[in-house]
This record gives C-alpha cells, sequence and structure tokens, in this order.
C-alpha cells in the first residue's frame, strides 16, 4: 500500500517551491496586476479539475455564513500578490522577501487590538527588534540606497499588511477545509482582479515569449495550485511550532536565489536586518515546552 506522503517533507517542498517565486515572476513581462489575475485563474483551474477528479463538492450550505470573509480575504489574497511582485520590481528579490516577512510581527501587533489579548513583554522585544530590522535593510544612512529599492520596501511592507489581513480573517473561518479555502480565495482574487486588470494595465498576454509562458504556467500550477495545496494539506498534521520553524526556508531560498542565481547584491547591514526579522519573528512564535514532573 502506498504511504501517504510527510507532512513535514510536504511543507519543505512548498517552502523551497515558494521560496523561488521571484526567480520566475522577473520573467514575465506583463504588469503585477495581470499577473496575479493569471496566477489566481490558473490556480483554481488546476484546483477545480481536482475537484471534478476526485468528486468533491464545496459544502456552501454548511459555510454560507462564513462566505463573506472568505471573499475578503481572497481579495486581499490578489492585492497581496499585486504589491509583493510590484517589490520584486524596484528592489531585490532577498529585500522584497524580507520585508513581506515581516507580516507575522504585524499579526502580533494586530491581535491585542482584534482579540483583545495582550501583548507580553517578549512580544514588544520581537516587535521593536524586527522593526529596527526593516530600519537596517532601507539602508537609512547609505547613499546609494536609491528611491527604487525604498520604494520595493514599501510595496513589501504593503504585501505584508494584506498577507497579514489575510492570516486574521482566516482566525474567523473555522468550518471551511483548507483546499476548499483556498479555492474560494482565489475566485473571490479573480473577480476583484478582473476589473482591476481592465482599468490598469489591460490583457497584454501578446508580449509574452516562449520563457515568458513557461514561467507564467510555473507560477500559476506549481507555485499557487500544486504549492498551495501541499501547504495547507500539511498545516493541518503539523504542530504550529514545527510548521513556524520550517516556514522560515521559503526566505532562505529567496535570499539564495537572489544572491547567487539572480546575482543581486545584499549588504551586511541588510543581512544583519534579515536575520534580526526572521531571528525575531520565530521567536515569537516558539513557545518554550512546559516541564512536566512525575
Amino acid at each position: 500500500m502506498k504511504q501517504p506522503a510527510s507532512p513535514q517533507l510536504m511543507l519543505i517542498i512548498s517552502m523551497v517551491v515558494f521560496g523561488t517565486l521571484g526567480l520566475f515572476v522577473r520573467n514575465i513581462p506583463v504588469s503585477s496586476g495581470e499577473l496575479a489575475l493569471y496566477r489566481a485563474i490558473l490556480a483554481a483551474l488546476l484546483l477545480l479539475v481536482y475537484f471534478v477528479a476526485t468528486k468533491q463538492t464545496i459544502p456552501f450550505g454548511k459555510i454560507r455564513r462564513e462566505l463573506p470573509l472568505l471573499l475578503l480575504s481572497g481579495v486581499a489574497m490578489g492585492f497581496n500578490w499585486i504589491l509583493l511582485f510590484e517589490a520584486y520590481k524596484y528592489t531585490t528579490v532577498s529585500v522584497a522577501t524580507l520585508s513581506y516577512y515581516f507580516a507575522p510581527v504585524i499579526v502580533t501587533v494586530a491581535c491585542p487590538i482584534l482579540f483583545k489579548e495582550k501583548m507580553t513583554i517578549k512580544q514588544w522585544i520581537c516587535f521593536a527588534m524586527s522593526t529596527l530590522g526593516i530600519v537596517l535593510i532601507t539602508g537609512v544612512g547609505d547613499m546609494a540606497s536609491g528611491s527604487n529599492h525604498l520604494l520595493g520596501i514599501a510595496f513589501g511592507l504593503g504585501a505584508a499588511c494584506f498577507y497579514a489581513a489575510v492570516i486574521l480573517l482566516n482566525k474567523f473561518i473555522r468550518n471551511v477545509e483548507g483546499i476548499h479555502r483556498t479555492f474560494l480565495q482565489f475566485i473571490a482574487a479573480i473577480l476583484v482582479l478582473i476589473p482591476y486588470v481592465g482599468v490598469t494595465s489591460g490583457v497584454t498576454l501578446s508580449k509574452l515569449d516562449a520563457t515568458g509562458w513557461v514561467c507564467l504556467l510555473v507560477v500559476g500550477l506549481v507555485h499557487t495550485g500544486v504549492t498551495y495545496c501541499l501547504y495547507f494539506s500539511s498545516l493541518k498534521e503539523l504542530p504550529g511550532q514545527k510548521a513556524a520553524i520550517l516556514s522560515y526556508i521559503d526566505p532562505l531560498v529567496a535570499v539564495l536565489v537572489s544572491v547567487l542565481l539572480l546575482r543581486e547584491s545584499l549588504t551586511p547591514m541588510q543581512m544583519v536586518g534579515g536575520l534580526l526579522i526572521l531571528g525575531f519573528t520565530l521567536w515569537n512564535e516558539v513557545t518554550p515546552k512546559v516541564k512536566v514532573n512525575g
């Protein structure tokens, strides 16, 4: 009998794939909004084929009350993609990704407001040190840091805000399975991105050469359709701490891709900033085990 894939292995694979996203996006010469739309369409079509093949149906009666939240989170996901793709255009993949990984810090600060949770001293320290990391990444005091670089960081932080919104909205969604939730979020993203693309860039697929088409299909089908399924399926089976630790494979791979394959520079100060963001965000998510006597 064929053994099911290890949830840990599934999460590792998904994080490695996510980390290579910038490499493929750089080779797709369409607007960020258009790319986000195609990404959502391709991924939604792939999941639709999967539902038909496995004879799955979405229990709309059961999830009716949560549909507005699902649609809203899908809209946030779509604009999250747009801003992340814009960040890739204006700064390096590594800096854009590290800025994007400020999202958990935003969630930490938002939770006391939304859920009446109190921030601990540890959380305040993590927030302060992660914010310092962002300051170091911007290259404050470095005259070589141009306006494009700062704009890229701003887009990355904007993407982080929308990603934080997706995380927070999902906390209110309890009756929808991961794969059904993802499909409906893709549909919501498509519905909002179609008019957005119509009034901004329009359809420019004619610009794509063979490399562009291959990269677009990889981003839509692999990075989004397949990898999101692996990601959400693994999260259901893994403890939160282990998932949090493994999720940092994504930015580490992105930095390696940026420096080694794209030949983009990363200053020592930016490296320190990135380590502050990733290190203190990880520390914030990991709670020590309580020893039980006896």
